[in-house]
Order: structure tokens, then sequence, then C-alpha cells
């Protein structure tokens, strides 16, 4: 059975990801800094059902000197590591003029800093067995912006530099590496936005709805698999049409 790791998976995006992946016959690592009710309720459905896993190892990817600790562990417990799915990050949004440097920082380190170095360490253990996926989770507003998320943006921007340049590197010996960028889903985050902002964001889109969890992870199930076997490098976007 394939080992994959995927962060941020508690809640929202990441668990619906986890929860999709391990459905595929896969065996999910969820990182996060707790274990969730609704992440315990899932790993149970999973197991009852027989056919993946879904394991939980707490960790704070902010803690980023101990990554490479974590994932020694991991392959010792789990064995060879197949997938990794970047998706941990903070949403801070605020005015850049206006924003503490702290939390600017705290910005770069978990939603870049954090999964550069992790699948760096990653990347090392899947070197050695000559296969593996990385899916990174970027966002539209990498390449649109928004008001309020010049920081964020910044972060998400970045993952798909780091895409594309991580896939030519370790190409070769057929490890493929891939971003998905999500619009505004229906998840915590936009609720934030409010009624008039989340609706703004529908009439906008060209299926006049929000993305949701399971189109996400239905785009990651499809970069972790055997039919994209040849596809690397490329930022997949799942939008409702939003940037259309």
């Amino acid at each position: 059975m394939r080992s994959v790791i995927v962060t941020g998976a508690s809640r929202g995006l990441g668990l619906g990801i986890a929860r999709r992946l391990a459905g595929t016959g896969l065996r999910v690592i969820a990182i996060a800094r707790g274990e969730s009710a609704e992440l315990r309720a899932a790993a149970s459905e999973l197991e009852a059902g027989g056919r993946g896993e879904l394991h939980f190892r707490a960790f704070d990817l902010g803690e980023t000197r101990g990554l490479a600790a974590l994932v020694a562990s991991l392959h010792k417990e789990f064995g060879p590591l197949y997938g990794l799915v970047n998706n941990a990050g903070i949403g801070t949004s605020g005015v850049l003029a206006i924003m503490p440097d702290a939390q600017i920082a705290r910005l770069l380190q978990i939603n870049l800093l954090s999964p550069i170095t992790l699948s760096k360490y990653v990347v090392r253990r899947m070197l050695s067995e000559r296969a593996g996926r990385i899916v990174n989770i970027s966002s539209i507003v990498a390449a649109t912006g928004y008001q309020g998320l010049s920081a964020y943006s910044a972060t998400k921007a970045g993952l798909i530099g780091f895409t594309r340049s991580l896939a030519r590197e370790v190409g070769p010996v057929g490890i493929t590496v891939n971003a998905v960028a999500p619009g505004f889903a229906d998840t915590e985050m936009t609720h934030e936005l409010g009624e008039g902002g989340r609706e703004k964001i529908m009439r906008r889109s060209a299926l006049q709805r929000l993305v949701t969890t399971e189109d996400v992870a239905g785009a990651v199930e499809f970069l972790m698999s055997d039919a994209a076997r040849n596809i690397t490098g490329t930022t997949l976007t799942v939008d409702a049409g939003n940037t259309a």
C-alpha cells in the first residue's frame, strides 16, 4: 500500500483530501497540530470499510527544524513515502501597510518555507525509490491577486514557481510535482468574507457557484494517480470558472 502525507489534514480542505485519497486505497498520514473529532471519525469510517488507511501524527509545521526528524520517523514507521500533499497554510488577511511584521513572517513560514523544507526531506526518500508524487495547494489569487491578501498571494505564487522548478529537478527519476489552484471554496475562510462577499464571487464565476472541498480533493486524487504519470510542472485550476 502506498503511503501519502497530507499536511493540514485535521479539518477543511486538508481533511477532505486525506479522506478522498484514503478512500482510493492509499495509506494517508495526516499531519496537523492537533487531531480533530472529524479526522478521528473519518479514520474510524475508513477502518470499518477496510479500504485505505488514515493515520494521524501531530506536528507543528512552523517548527521547520524538526521536519527532517519527522520525515525520518514516518519513513521508519510506514515505509517508502510515495506522495506528499502540501496543503497546510494560513489565510491571514489584512492590508499590507498595517499588517504586523510578525504576521507576515508567520505567513511566509507556514505557507512557503515549511512546504519547501518538508518537500526537501520527502524528496530524498523518493529519490531512492525513483518514484513519487508531490502536489502543492496554491490558489487562484497567486495569479489574480485579491485586496487584503497581498502577503498570502505572494506565498501561493511562490508555491507555483517552486512546483515548476522542482518538477524539472526530480522528473528524470520519475517523480512528478504539480500544483492545484483552488478558487474561493465553500470553507471557513470564505465564510469570513460574509454573505455579500461570497455572492459577489459566485456572480463572477462562469458556473455561478463556489468550489467545494470534494472538487479540489478530486483534482488531487487525479494527480496522485497513475493516470497522471505524464503530467508534471503544471497548475490545475479548480475555480468554477472564476478566472475564465
